[in-house]
């Protein structure tokens, strides 16, 4: 199984220095046809996304999330307001880890 995870260039950046691949999608548009061609592929079992491109394409997401098999998740940006995100442990708990 694979993993991936698309967004901005720091979001995938943070990720590929833990060693997951990523690709840098500044719009949400080009963030859903990656997202798009990434669910299509079976060996893709992961999809990680920064949740300030979501926000704009929930619906599209929830409709793909219903229709493919490989998993879709949005997790804060880095720098979000939110609270501090450590995304090993994050990826851990969502890897079952």
């Amino acid at each position: 199984m694979k993993i991936f995870t698309v967004g901005s260039k720091s979001f995938v950046t943070s990720f590929q220095l833990a060693g997951v691949p990523g690709i840098i999608s500044e719009t949400p548009q080009k963030a859903l046809d990656e997202i798009k061609r990434l669910t299509d592929d079976s060996d893709v079992g992961l999809v990680l996304v920064s949740d300030d491109i979501t926000e704009p394409i929930n619906d599209e997401l929830t409709a793909l999330r219903a229709e493919k098999s490989t998993l879709v998740f949005a997790l804060p940006a880095t720098g979000s307001e939110k609270t501090e995100v450590d995304y090993r442990v994050m990826l851990k708990k969502i890897l079952g880890v």
